[in-house]
């Protein structure tokens, strides 16, 4: 069995053929996947999503990115709306300052969700290009633990303190080429690993469309660079995500 612990199915590129894309999730193995919001817009149809496929479960949010044309108070209402509407887990959020956009205001959003998570009890899945060591301080200042690190990028030394917090790292089928994944791999336990796909982006296939089954490579990787089995990886990985997810 396989997981898929971040991706983003509302994005308009499955809009055609989102059945087909789940059905061949759902023949290699996949049983769950969580579809991350990233705006308002997003999030909606994430829910619908979520209604429509059985193994679909929805994960609400607003991207870092996604939040500099927003109001505080258009900011507040939404998280309203996830609050009432009860996700598996917050997420796509976080921060990332490599695009120039409002740090303060980035990070007192990144802190109202965290503040949702905690109020929901569910998992956070956050994003946190160029700003690992900012996410880090303010997580310290929370009481969460069940925290996923959405392709992390930021130093070893920094996985290691996240990793001794608590914190699980989702890793993307990039790995089968891209060596910083595989150096985290090497350095975080098994019991810290999980798998995601964040398609459509991340293909294990440079200049094509990703999708949840490739979360398969990740696993296949992961047993690799452990030197452990296959079935052996898979299993890890998905006692991983029970225990992330299931109450």
């Amino acid at each position: 069995m396989f997981v898929d612990v971040h991706t983003h199915l509302a994005d308009p590129i499955f809009e055609k053929d989102l059945g087909e894309v789940i059905d061949s999730a759902k023949k290699i193995g996949l049983v769950n996947i969580i579809s991350n919001g990233v705006s308002i817009e997003t999030n909606r149809l994430t829910l619908e999503i979520s209604k429509k496929f059985d193994i679909v479960k929805p994960a609400l949010g607003l991207h870092p990115f996604l939040i500099k044309d927003l109001s505080l108070e258009e900011i507040e209402k939404e998280i309203e709306f996830i609050k009432k509407n009860s996700p598996i887990a917050i997420g796509e959020v976080g921060l990332d300052f490599s695009q120039g956009i409002d740090e303060k205001k980035q990070k007192a959003v990144f802190e109202k969700f965290l503040g949702l998570a905690e109020k929901l009890k569910v998992p956070t899945i956050i994003h946190s290009r160029k700003a690992e060591k900012d996410v880090f301080e303010i997580l310290q200042t929370t009481k969460l633990k069940k925290v996923i690190m959405h392709c992390f990028t930021g130093k070893l030394n920094l996985a290691k303190k996240l990793e001794d917090a608590g914190f699980s790292f989702s890793i993307p089928p990039i790995i089968n080429h891209a060596t910083q994944f595989q150096r985290l791999v090497e350095e975080i336990r098994l019991t810290s690993v999980l798998s995601e796909s964040d398609a459509p982006v991340l293909s294990p296939e440079k200049g094509k469309r990703n999708e949840p089954k490739s979360v398969k490579i990740v696993v296949e990787k992961i047993a690799e660079i452990k030197k452990i089995t296959f079935e052996e990886a898979q299993k890890i990985v998905f006692i991983n995500f029970k225990k992330m997810f299931m109450k």
